[in-house]
């Protein structure tokens, strides 16, 4: 009897210490806090037209998962499957189609599509999977001297483009709700949370329009059918917001699932000023190492 209680007790220690020892890379709750597995997020995600993954920029864990639900994504929607990306700007969209389909190097299509710094450590990955599996990747963002433009002149200095230059940007005029929460954290980052500083308005309205174009060039997939997985920073997605808010505006009925990554020292439960942020919200330890 003795020696059983005995090993009960080692093993209960045992427990305990692999409990205390436990050092998990991530784990995903649901918008309402309550944890949830892959293969459930994943199911969720299947039903979806439009797969919003917001990216903290520098997290890896976020750029696996990326990957990883670009895979099982594509199991289900085969060549249905696309995938779009703020980090490549839609002036760019024909070298990426070139390197694709195999008719440019590599080293040409990594010299003319601007990739951002992280490209190959972050997303090359999921583009090299894009190739292989003949999934087209689409450049969502707007090109950054338009952006700029918008940001000295707000968006009216816009309507002076050609009808070349406007082929990549979302259709004018294009609308912006000021009252939006994550437009307004903006215009207090930028001098003022009300109206009349022109200087923080045209910095919020340049990132509207990367917002519109993004959804923009999302629509034009889900008009022929397809499914899209959508790589972008978490701000512009999160709280509903950003690019969600316009594709709602042009498709009230379109079925958009949104995933946000934040960071957290703890990982047990979800903070509380998380919640709601994301339909799931990935959350990765503080101490995460970072790749750049």
């Amino acid at each position: 009897m003795r020696t059983v209680l005995i090993n009960l007790l080692l093993f209960f220690m045992a427990a305990t210490i692999a409990t205390a020892q436990d050092k998990p890379a991530y784990k995903l709750f649901t918008k309402d806090g309550k944890e949830v597995k892959y293969s459930k997020m994943l199911d969720e995600l299947k039903k979806a037209e439009v797969v919003l993954f917001g990216e903290q920029h520098n997290d890896p864990i976020a750029h696996w998962l990326q990957l990883e639900v670009a895979k099982d994504l594509h199991k289900t929607h085969g060549q249905k499957l696309s995938i779009g990306a703020e980090m490549f700007e839609t002036d760019v969209q024909l070298v990426l189609d070139e390197y694709l389909s195999g008719k440019v190097a590599e080293n040409n299509f990594e010299q003319e599509a601007r990739p951002w710094p992280n490209y190959k450590t972050d997303y090359k990955p999921i583009v090299k999977f894009a190739k292989e599996a003949g999934i087209p990747v689409l450049a969502t963002n707007v090109p950054r001297r338009y952006a700029a433009i918008v940001s000295k002149g707000s968006l009216s200095a816009l309507e002076g483009l050609t009808p070349e230059a406007k082929a990549f940007i979302a259709p004018l005029p294009i609308v912006v709700d000021m009252n939006l929460p994550g437009y307004q954290n903006m215009l207090s980052m930028f001098g003022g949370s009300t109206h009349g500083n022109t200087k923080a308005e045209n910095i919020v309205q340049a990132q509207a329009l990367k917002d519109a174009t993004m959804a923009h060039v999302i629509l034009g997939q889900t008009t022929k059918g397809n499914k899209l997985l959508h790589l972008n920073g978490a701000y512009h997605s999160d709280n509903f917001e950003g690019i969600y808010w316009y594709l709602k505006q042009k498709q009230p009925n379109l079925k958009v699932a949104t995933i946000t990554t934040v960071t957290q020292e703890d990982l047990k439960k979800l903070s509380e000023e998380h919640l709601q942020k994301a339909d799931f919200i990935l959350v990765v330890p503080a101490a995460m190492t970072k790749t750049y």
